[in-house]
């Protein structure tokens, strides 16, 4: 069986695990009744890559209480399709954090057993968030590497986010390793739009948008 399959089935049974621990022995029908709901998240990211080839990327996320799973458009690399089913523990107060790890394979485009994760921090109005993965490439090994997204935020009031975000990505090219740059985002309802701007003033300027929706 290959890699997807296996995370279709892992999905459908941790989905349909029974909310443990919320009453005493017998009480099945009781707990299954305070199960958390399904919560998605749907975003697309325009890129506008100076000297090189424009693109969309997009991600889709569906929530239930710890389990989450999570697919990809032109991620791993332009043409690429890749899915990924995680589990998320999460704790603290004053300073909250979130981490998620994930198991996942590409197609299309990048062909990879791709294992990774997402973690945040939270204090006050500032965060810190990043997801990373590595993508073994299935046909040359010398293919695989590692890709990461990471942002530093300030939230100064409760529909503006701003701050610093870097990247390591394959997906297009240019002399830089690491990508760079300013972010800002704008919160209305279930709607946050924004962009990002990596390598600002110089010949391997990157520009991505993000659009996305929650319900």
């Amino acid at each position: 069986m290959s890699v997807l399959p296996r995370l279709v089935v892992v999905a459908w049974a941790l989905a349909n695990v029974p909310a443990l621990a919320q009453g005493p022995p017998g009480a099945a029908g009781d707990a299954s009744k305070e199960s958390p709901a399904w919560e998605f998240t749907v975003t697309a990211y325009p890129t506008v890559v100076r000297g090189g080839e424009n693109y969309t990327s997009a991600i889709a996320a569906a929530d239930r209480g710890p389990l989450h799973l999570e697919a990809r458009y032109n991620y791993e690399s332009i043409g690429a399709r890749s899915a990924f089913v995680g589990w998320k523990f999460s704790g603290g107060e004053t300073l909250t954090w979130e981490f998620t790890p994930l198991l996942g394979g590409a197609w299309g485009a990048t062909k990879a057993f791709v294992p990774g994760f997402e973690a945040s921090l939270a204090w006050e109005r500032f965060d810190f968030y990043v997801e990373a993965e590595y993508v073994r490439d299935n046909a040359e090994r010398t293919d695989s590497y590692l890709y990461a997204w990471s942002e530093l935020g300030f939230q100064p009031v409760e529909w503006l986010r701003v701050g610093f975000a870097g990247q390591r990505t394959r997906a297009y090219g240019g002399e830089r390793d690491i990508q760079r740059g300013p972010f800002l985002q704008l919160t209305f309802g279930n709607f946050t739009i924004g962009g990002y701007w990596f390598n600002p003033g110089s010949d391997d300027q990157v520009f991505v948008g993000s659009i996305g929706a929650s319900f």
